[in-house]
């Protein structure tokens, strides 16, 4: 059994950019906190010294936004340590087990390649370090059904699954943990949170920039392995899942695992896939490629609740702005009584919740405007706006790790489950479409969701006005 919190942090891959970007800033933001006690061994390939590590870390929390907590930032060095060691070497986690002294129940954190994982598990249970321990593994787990199962296989052969962490920082996000909040916490929503009032749910997560530096990476993964199956999936089985029978994080991940079981298989004529202009001509991308960065789903939840209500998934990169939003569109009275009701450009009422770049939920409805004819216009009531002082993403998931918390990870059988989902079309799927820099795609797409009134498309503004 493991006890409630982990007495040591092993980071593998610690050189990397993962940890530059985001695990050190989250580890000076734990110390500041006084979540993080406990000796910090960094692991990797590169034959570092200490000192070395140390103006990484340094460089790291100057470009995440300075150092102002000189104290918290010395006691985060006093805790490192540094194993400098091929993942393939036995040798390598026998200095593992040296460094780690005295803990007997530290986390493993795989910040490293997803090949590399089999490596390092069956490299901890080798040497006999996955007793009373936990691993966080990084996302992506697996690309695709197979590949996912085998990896679980791995992983259930050396940890118990309560002792397996699989890492989404999407799930950290204040505002992810909002939708859970706000869909429970709150009884006018739930009679209409179903088929018989929704009409259609649409879900975008656009960027306006593009690969960058990760090419590589891009061309083995693609938008739908990257961001749709794993993040907007995760808010998809938020909106949708049956109340949980407790507060208990595993009573959550029971429904969310069910909407993972209960959505219906995607096929070629669900998708549209997009390739900005100009993709070709990235660093490491192959000159004919036909990885998307863009997709759009239609996607339908074979379920009591959601029959027959679908949802639209689309994420990309080089769109027009850097958002993520969702927009639940509600169905029209059934009476048109009004002379404005029958607008073809009006969109009815909606419940949004904007996720990125700010926080907020909205609640649009009709008012009539001042005068005799009854006319009016939809305003929305803003009901939610960024909070300061919340966690980051990385601070909160490695602190609930450390301390056994599961609720914001995923379960094995929930990975599964939504890598069922995608099987088909990750290679039985359209050709990828052209778009320019600077829109919402490829043409396509509007004409998926055409006749459900077509995208929202996040701005700066309310889409009320």
């Amino acid at each position: 059994m493991t006890i409630s919190r982990s007495d040591a942090l092993v980071v593998f891959g610690v050189t990397g950019d993962l940890a530059h970007k985001m695990i050190f800033p989250a580890l000076y933001a734990m110390v500041k906190r006084g979540t993080l006690k406990v000796p910090v061994i960094g692991v990797a390939f590169p034959n570092w010294s200490l000192e070395r590590l140390h103006r990484r870390v340094t460089d790291s929390i100057k470009r995440a936004g300075g150092i102002d907590d000189e104290r918290a930032f010395n006691r985060l060095l006093s805790l490192l340590k540094y194993v400098s060691g091929d993942y393939n070497d036995s040798g390598t986690f026998a200095a593992i087990k040296t460094a780690l002294g005295s803990a007997r129940c530290p986390a493993y954190y795989l910040a490293i390649p997803p090949s590399l994982f089999e490596t390092v598990i069956k490299g901890l249970g080798a040497a006999k370090l996955s007793e009373n321990a936990r691993v966080i593994v990084e996302k992506p787990f697996g690309r695709d059904l197979a590949s996912a199962r085998a990896l679980n296989r791995v992983a259930r052969s050396v940890f118990p699954e309560d002792s397996i962490f699989r890492i989404d920082h999407f799930l950290g996000k204040e505002a992810i943990m909002n939708i859970l909040y706000f869909r429970f916490a709150n009884s006018f929503l739930e009679p209409i949170w179903n088929r018989n009032y929704v009409a259609s749910v649409q879900i975008t997560l656009s960027e306006d920039f593009g690969v960058g530096k990760r090419g590589a990476f891009y061309e083995t993964a693609g938008c739908l392995r990257d961001v749709i199956q794993n993040h907007l999936f995760q808010i998809v089985a938020l909106l949708s899942m049956e109340p949980p029978s407790g507060r208990d994080f595993g009573a959550v991940h029971d429904e969310q695992a069910k909407v993972f079981k209960a959505m219906r298989p995607l096929k070629a004529a669900d998708m549209v896939r997009g390739q900005y202009a100009g993709y070709r001509d990235e660093a490491d991308v192959a000159k004919r490629s036909d990885v998307e960065t863009f997709c759009a789903l239609r996607l339908f939840i074979d379920s009591w609740r959601w029959d027959g209500v679908p949802w639209y998934l689309r994420s990309g990169k080089y769109l027009a702005e850097t958002a993520t939003e969702i927009l639940v569109e509600l169905k029209p009275p059934p009476q048109k009584l009004f002379a404005d009701a029958t607008s073809a450009t009006a969109r009815n009422n909606y419940l949004r919740f904007r996720l990125s770049p700010n926080s907020a939920v909205g609640l649009a409805a009709r008012v009539k405007l001042a005068g005799q004819d009854f006319i009016g216009e939809q305003k929305e009531l803003y009901l939610l706006e960024e909070q300061p002082g919340e966690e980051a993403p990385y601070d909160r998931l490695l602190s609930d790790a450390m301390a056994g918390d599961g609720a914001l990870f995923i379960r094995e059988d929930a990975v599964e489950a939504a890598w069922t989902v995608v099987n088909s079309v990750l290679k039985k799927h359209p050709k990828v479409r052209p778009y320019k820099r600077g829109g919402w795609g490829p043409k396509e797409a509007d004409a998926m969701i055409a006749a459900d009134g077509g995208w929202h498309n996040p701005s700066g503004t309310n889409p009320a006005e």
